[in-house]
């Protein structure tokens, strides 16, 4: 807990030093648990190679992803210098599979971290200030909160069109109401903790009380809510493109090769379904991540 006014003027010792070495020791603590976690571990090491082979995707592969050929369309698995095969119109399935990883995550990960900011400051505000501001802020997010996620991500994307930009803005849009719920739930209960109450009697603005006491005891739970929908948002992105509302061609991208292999599923089913295994296998990465955070940081001080 921040120093307060009155316990600077009694002469007590600045405090802070020690909330900082009780801070550094939760989040110490925390990392020492993840650390323990074996299945935790054990997906972030996966998340973390998806990332960096979708990163260096020139790096680990030697073909263009848009590079098509008549004479090798759907090859089997395992075929010569094709070992995950070939799509529909002969392009090399390994390659696009990881440069397919780039858009994926992108349109997974990054609208859940805007919808993290725009939707923990709307939460955070609305459960500190209470009053007018809350309800208009939760009124309005009742509304968007109306519509189940998927269809309120195609209305959006079929008004604003197709394209990467459009599918981070539909998906931002749809976490945000999610976001706010619960960083008002989490604020609120927050805000009536004793600690708080001393604060604001000591002296302390509402700034100043906001952002020492109420942010970082509400940060870790909207945090670890945040990352449990990075799992959602993948698939729904991968839904957009699947519908022909998200990625276009000839860009690749997990939903939208779904798309186009799916006409080869009776043809050479192990190729057509490897695009859908990548999508399971990232989001429930991601989700069992969330899972093992969520037990990291319930820590008890």
């Amino acid at each position: 807990m921040a120093t307060t006014d009155t316990t600077i003027a009694l002469g007590v010792p600045d405090a802070r030093p020690v909330q900082a070495e009780v801070g550094q020791a939760y989040w110490g603590s925390v990392w020492r648990r993840v650390y323990r976690d074996k299945v935790t571990a054990a997906v972030i090491l996966i998340l973390v190679g998806i990332i960096v082979m979708s990163v260096a995707a020139p790096l680990v592969t030697p073909y263009d992803p848009a590079q098509a050929s008549v004479f090798k369309r759907l090859k089997p698995p395992g075929t010569p210098e094709h070992w995950l095969g070939t799509d529909e119109v002969g392009r090399d399935l390994w390659t696009r599979m990881v440069y397919g990883g780039r858009l994926s995550l992108l349109c997974g990960v990054v609208p859940v971290f805007l919808a993290l900011l725009v939707g923990g400051t709307l939460g955070v505000v609305a459960g500190f200030a209470g009053s007018v501001v809350n309800t208009a802020i939760m009124r309005t997010m009742d509304v968007l909160y109306a519509f189940p996620s998927i269809l309120l991500a195609i209305a959006i994307c079929g008004i604003l069109g197709a394209g990467v930009r459009n599918t981070i803005l539909a998906l931002t849009v749809t976490f945000v109401p999610p976001i706010v719920r619960i960083s008002e739930s989490v604020t609120a209960q927050v805000r009536g903790l004793d600690f708080v109450e001393a604060a604001r009697a000591s002296g302390g603005s509402p700034l100043s009380v906001l952002r020492h006491h109420v942010v970082s005891n509400v940060l870790g739970p909207i945090l670890v809510y945040a990352t449990s929908l990075i799992s959602v948002c993948i698939i729904l992105s991968a839904g957009l493109s699947f519908l022909g509302l998200g990625v276009t061609p000839p860009n690749p991208e997990w939903g939208l090769m779904l798309n186009s292999l799916r006409q080869a599923l009776w043809v050479s089913p192990v190729v057509a379904a490897l695009p859908g295994v990548m999508i399971f296998v990232t989001s429930m990465c991601f989700n069992l991540m969330s899972d093992g955070l969520r037990q990291a940081m319930d820590v008890r001080l």
